[in-house]
């Protein structure tokens, strides 16, 4: 259940004014509100009365919450709506820590930013009517979020790291609209068909001793399809932070969208160490979810050992997740400084176990790369395809080419240079 912190609630006679503003925050940050909603919610707060903090809060709850992932943004609003200048300045730090006078006194928790953006969309933050948590001669910070076509085509192609906070933001909404499309996989199994390439002796037989041994027509069959697993692992060292954030945000989304094609999505974070953040990833409200995988990743921001955590995932996990054909996403730079020929194996083991094995790396955003790290040079004769993973358009790239087996990327190019090289 939510914490519920005490909170002053004001005494005004706009408080239909500020219900409805309210619903319309609730309604930004993701939850399915109308205008009955906000109805019902003026009429039980009517009824309900307003003079008990408690009361208030639990009556709006019961309007605007119906499933429990709504219940952590509906605080988080309630709180940075209803009067909390402290909570103001806290997420306008959050979210524009650029600006010097407003300090960042503790972590942003589970649907913290969600609640910022639907308060400050388009707007400085607009508390309730006759709330004020600032002296007047205080300079007024805008927050302008909207963005014009050329602009979002310039996000499109910008670099992660060199996005601001807001830009940030952006391109998260950006991805969480992408899906990794995938094509079915035709399996050793058939289904009976009249136009199937396979004959059915088994069904044939059946047939006949229904018509008294009698052999009429024979059954036919076609290859029953099956959906393929995608596992997805993530480098999460200091390198990689800025990276591997946003890329997590793209990996709720493919992990959580229905219908999309994969039969499992499994998620794995590594640094110095092996995590496995799939069941994280399967919640559905995206602060909470990477919330908890931060915390079940000790490793975050910490150096890379690419060797030893692909050894631990083909030794515990390969078996149990790379069945029935997997595509393999990869996702790091490759700076790796230890044994190149043990990485060479395991990352040999992993090509070998896979369907598809997929080389996301930042560093091709860079015109004049070339695999000169001993890491890189280790891993890349072991991989399928090797792509750009540095911007939108590179994971938009990816949704198109990822069921194309033809399709190597920078591989080819890459690997003639390493052979020049040698």
């Amino acid at each position: 259940m939510s914490k519920y912190t005490p909170l002053d609630i004001p005494d005004n006679p706009k408080l239909v004014h500020n219900i409805t503003h309210f619903a319309r925050a609730l309604r930004k940050a993701g939850l399915p509100i109308g205008s009955g909603r906000v109805i019902d919610a003026i009429r039980a707060v009517e009824a309900a009365g307003f003079s008990d903090k408690r009361d208030f809060y639990w009556t709006l709850h019961a309007c605007f919450v119906n499933k429990p992932e709504q219940r952590a943004v509906f605080a988080q609003i309630f709180r940075l709506y209803w009067r909390d200048p402290r909570f103001i300045e806290h997420m306008m730090a959050m979210m524009l820590p650029a600006i010097r006078g407003v300090q960042e006194d503790r972590s942003a928790q589970a649907a913290e930013k969600r609640a910022a953006e639907a308060l400050l969309d388009g707007t400085t933050p607009d508390l309730p009517e006759g709330a004020t948590d600032s002296p007047d001669d205080e300079t007024l910070i805008e927050v302008d979020a909207s963005m014009t076509m050329s602009a979002e085509e310039r996000l499109r192609k910008l670099d992660f790291e060199q996005m601001s906070t807001a830009e940030v933001a952006q391109a998260k909404r950006m991805l969480a609209r992408l899906t990794l499309p995938v094509k079915p996989i035709p399996s050793r199994r058939g289904i009976a068909s009249a136009r199937g390439a396979r004959i059915d002796w088994r069904g044939t037989l059946r047939a006949s001793m229904r018509q008294g041994g009698e052999l009429r027509d024979l059954a036919h069959l076609k290859p029953r399809l099956r959906w393929p697993n995608l596992v997805v692992l993530c480098d999460i060292s200091g390198s990689m932070s800025q990276y591997s954030r946003i890329t997590l945000h793209f990996l709720h989304a493919v992990s959580n969208a229905r219908g999309a094609g994969w039969a499992r999505v499994h998620a794995f974070t590594f640094g110095t160490r092996l995590t496995n953040i799939t069941r994280h990833l399967n919640q559905r409200d995206v602060d909470a979810a990477l919330a908890a995988a931060g915390a079940e990743a000790q490793d975050w921001e910490g150096g890379t050992r690419i060797g030893e955590c692909l050894h631990a995932f083909n030794r515990d996990w390969s078996r149990r997740v790379m069945g029935q054909g997997a595509v393999v996403l990869l996702i790091t730079d490759g700076l790796d400084r230890d044994d190149p020929e043990a990485l060479a194996r395991e990352m040999e083991r992993l090509h070998l176990s896979a369907r598809r094995l997929i080389w996301l790396n930042p560093l091709l955003r860079w015109d004049g790369f070339a695999p000169k790290a001993q890491g890189i040079a280790a891993m890349l004769p072991h991989v399928d395809s090797f792509r750009a993973g540095h911007s939108v358009a590179s994971m938009q790239d990816l949704a198109e080419v990822i069921s194309r087996p033809d399709d190597v990327g920078e591989k080819a190019r890459l690997m003639a240079v390493l052979d020049t090289a040698r």
